[in-house]
C-alpha cells in the first residue's frame, strides 16, 4: 500500500522557487569546458571503472564527454601546464598511458583521448580514415580550449598524430610518435614474409576484412584474438589482469568489435591521403620512438620520409607496448624532447 506524505508549506515554496529563479536569470550559454565538465562517464572504460591505477591516479583525472566533429568522444584529461595530447593504439583505448600519464601531469595538462570507434567514444559507421581523425583532435583541443598543443601517438594513434601535424601545422608545436608504419608513407611489406614477421603482421590483412568474416570469427573468442595479439608483440607480457580487462572491453557489444576495426578498413582512404600530404614535408620536431623487441626503428625511417626534424629513441628491451612494458625508459625518452614546448609557457 503506497503512503503519500503532504508537502510542507516550505517545501512548495523551495521548489517554486527553483522552477521561477532560473527564468529571471539572464540567459548564458555554457564554454565549451563548462559544458564537457558536465559529463561525467562512470563504470567499466571511465577513469572510475579501470583497474589497476597508479596510486593517487583518481585525485588527478577524470573523465569527460566532449563533443568534436561532429561525435562525442571520451577523454581523460587531468594535470596543469601546456596541453599534451595522448592518442592511444589498437587495440587498445586511453588505459594504456595510464603508468606515464601522472608524471607528465606534473607538467602538462594531459589529455588522453578515446580514438572514434573505441573506449566509450562513439562508435560511428564511417570516418576512420586519418584525415576525420586529424579533425576529431583538432576538435577535441578546441573544445577544452587548446588551440596549440603537443601530440604523442603510438601504433594506429601515429597516422592519426601524422595526419593534424600535416592537415593543420599550425596547431602543433611537436610531436612523438611510435611503433608503427604509416600507410601511403612507409613501403609496403610483401604479402609473403618469413614467419615470425608474418605472427606479427598477418592482423594488418586480417582486421580489414569486411565484418561478416573478421567480426564474425572473432566474437566470442576475443580472448583467443586480442590476447594473441598481446602475446605476440610484447617483450614483456602484460599482466594476465590487464589483458583481461582490455578484452572484456572490446567484447562488451558489438559496436565495441566492429570499432576496433574501423582504422584498418579505411586505410585505402588514409593512402590516397598520406600520397598528397608527403609532397608537403613536416618542419616541426618529430620524436620517434620504438622498442628494441618491437618494431625498432621502424618508425623513426617512416617519419623521415616526410619530415626534417626527426629524433629517433629505442628502448632496447621493451616490446611493442612501450608505454606499459616500460614506462619509465618512454618517460626519459619524451621528457627531454618536450622541454621545450614545457618551458615556452614560461615566456
Amino acid at each position: 500500500m503506497s503512503t503519500f506524505l503532504t508537502p510542507t508549506r516550505r517545501e512548495v515554496l523551495a521548489v517554486a522557487a527553483a522552477a521561477i529563479v532560473p527564468s529571471l536569470m539572464p540567459e548564458r550559454r555554457a564554454t565549451a569546458r563548462e559544458a564537457s565538465s558536465e559529463r561525467v562517464p562512470t563504470g567499466p572504460g571511465s577513469v572510475v571503472g579501470a583497474p589497476h591505477l597508479p596510486a593517487g591516479f583518481t585525485n588527478t583525472f577524470a573523465s569527460r564527454y566532449v563533443d568534436a566533429n561532429g561525435l562525442r568522444l571520451h577523454a581523460v584529461i587531468g594535470g596543469k601546464g601546456r596541453p599534451l595530447l595522448l592518442v592511444h593504439g589498437w587495440p587498445q583505448p586511453w588505459y594504456q598511458w595510464r603508468m606515464v600519464m601522472p608524471t607528465l601531469a606534473r607538467n602538462f595538462e594531459v589529455i588522453a583521448v578515446d580514438q572514434r570507434g573505441i573506449g566509450l567514444s562513439d562508435k560511428p559507421q564511417s570516418g576512420y580514415d586519418a584525415g576525420a581523425q586529424a579533425n576529431d583532435m583538432v576538435g577535441l583541443m578546441e573544445a577544452f580550449g587548446h588551440r596549440r598543443f603537443a601530440m604523442v601517438g603510438f601504433d594506429t594513434g601515429m597516422p592519426i598524430a601524422y595526419a593534424p601535424a600535416a592537415d593543420h601545422p599550425e596547431r602543433l608545436e611537436r610531436l612523438v610518435v611510435g611503433e608503427a608504419i604509416t600507410t601511403g608513407v612507409t613501403p609496403s611489406p610483401p604479402l609473403l614474409v618469413p614467419a615470425p614477421l608474418n605472427k606479427r603482421l598477418w592482423h594488418l590483412a586480417f582486421n580489414r576484412l569486411d565484418g561478416s568474416v573478421n567480426e564474425a570469427l572473432v566474437r566470442g573468442r576475443e580472448d583467443i584474438y586480442f590476447g594473441a595479439e598481446y602475446a605476440g608483440s610484447a617483450g614483456t607480457p602484460l599482466p594476465d589482469a590487464v589483458v583481461r580487462y582490455y578484452v572484456e572491453r572490446l567484447a562488451s557489444s558489438r559496436d565495441a568489435l566492429r570499432g576496433s576495426f574501423g582504422s584498418y578498413r579505411a586505410i585505402d582512404d588514409t593512402i590516397a591521403q598520406n600520397e598528397q600530404r608527403k609532397k608537403h614535408r613536416l618542419t616541426l620536431p618529430v620524436l620517434a620512438v620504438g622498442g628494441g623487441k618491437g618494431l625498432g626503428e621502424g618508425a623513426a625511417n617512416t617519419m623521415r620520409l616526410v619530415a626534417d626534424n626527426v629524433e629517433s629513441q629505442i628502448i632496447p628491451d621493451s616490446g611493442h607496448w612501450v608505454a606499459e612494458e616500460a614506462p619509465e625508459q618512454l618517460l626519459a625518452a619524451i621528457t627531454p624532447f618536450l622541454a621545450p614546448y614545457r618551458d615556452a609557457a614560461a615566456h
